[in-house]
């Protein structure tokens, strides 16, 4: 089961974690697993959610992980599941084509659970923690550029870039530097060099959040094209759900949950008219708010998983209206975002 990035910034890459359904109650109140529907949760982890909806209804569910990990990981719930589980090895901004392949469009209910996953997290190899020595990796799926590849490749501009778009860190610039001076010197290849060239220039006092955490976070996100993936999944859940099917969206960063909130809020929002145009223009509403706002979670759960701290969840109901056109989509992505690897060490 995904934990998300969760913890809100002290432990965004940091020590271990247990493998907690962040929200799980919540999730399923607003996704409502109906008997004899189907059901896919787009961000298998460990099966938390996926368990929980098998359990909860005598339905189906469709489970995808972009991290083949995860999916080998699931095999024993799938046997465990009777023939009710389907483990899919894909990006979950495919999902609308993996329930069309699977013959089971359109669904009941989507469920994402958005962040890097504390399974993850506690594999040094995959070189997601800057607690825990290990390849400057940080690849989901193992394949396309690796972390060691950005802070090699990409100049000083675009990795302050980086750094201050996807990691909201105020001192980008000077990390940027530092890593390009660093760099210089000796490849950067490992989590604890890098944590170390950041830790020299961005201070924290003891109990605060380790300086590397949102410099991890960014290039995190940068390198799995996080982001454009939430982008691609909210649209592909509203392509394939149902009229009165549920989407649930779990985040743990603001850069996220601003997505998911743009998102839900213009596809619920009727077009708007004037006394000088009465006639209002515009696609129909294709989701109805379930929840107003973000819920989030209360505080025994908190105390009991401080993963859990900085989560939110948001929730819509499909409506019988038409998926609405994807070109208002890039809007909803930090600007510049889609060239953030265009500019390269000459």
């Amino acid at each position: 089961m995904k934990t998300g990035r969760g913890v809100g910034p002290t432990d965004a890459a940091g020590g271990p974690a247990r493998h907690l359904p962040v929200m799980l109650t919540e999730v399923l109140a607003h996704l409502a697993p109906k008997d004899a529907g189907t059901c896919l949760d787009g961000t298998f982890g460990a099966g938390g959610y996926t368990r929980a909806i098998l359990e909860a209804a005598h339905g189906r569910v469709i489970a995808i992980d972009r991290d083949p990990t995860a999916i080998a990981g699931g095999q024993a719930l799938v046997e465990e599941a009777g023939g009710r589980l389907t483990l899919v090895h894909e990006r979950f901004s495919h999902l609308d084509q993996v329930a069309q392949d699977l013959g089971a469009a359109p669904l009941d209910g989507v469920v994402l659970d958005i962040g890097v996953s504390s399974m993850q997290l506690d594999e040094a190899d995959r070189g997601f923690s800057f607690r825990r020595d290990g390849p400057l990796d940080m690849r989901m799926a193992n394949d396309g550029p690796s972390a060691a590849d950005l802070v090699a490749d990409l100049d000083e501009v675009e990795l302050a870039h980086i750094i201050w778009t996807l990691g909201e860190e105020r001192f980008s610039r000077q990390i940027a530097r530092a890593i390009v001076n660093a760099r210089a010197e000796s490849p950067i290849t490992r989590t604890t060099q890098l944590a170390d060239i950041v830790s020299k220039v961005v201070w924290a006092k003891p109990g605060e959040m380790h300086p590397a955490t949102r410099t991890f976070q960014a290039l995190r996100i940068a390198v799995n094209e996080e982001l454009q993936e939430l982008v691609g999944a909210l649209a592909a859940a509203e392509r394939v759900l149902k009229p009165g099917g549920r989407l649930v969206v779990v985040t743990f960063h603001s850069l996220e949950d601003r997505i998911v909130k743009n998102f839900l809020s213009h596809r619920s929002k009727a077009p708007s008219a004037s006394r000088h145009m009465p006639q209002a223009e515009g696609p129909a509403p294709s989701f109805r708010l379930v929840a107003k706002g973000a819920v989030e979670p209360g505080s025994d759960e908190v105390a009991g998983n401080p993963r859990a701290r900085s989560a939110k969840l948001r929730a819509a109901e499909r409506t019988d209206a038409p998926a609405h056109p994807d070109g208002d989509l890039a809007g909803l992505l930090p600007a510049d975002l889609s060239q953030r690897r265009g500019r390269r060490r000459s």
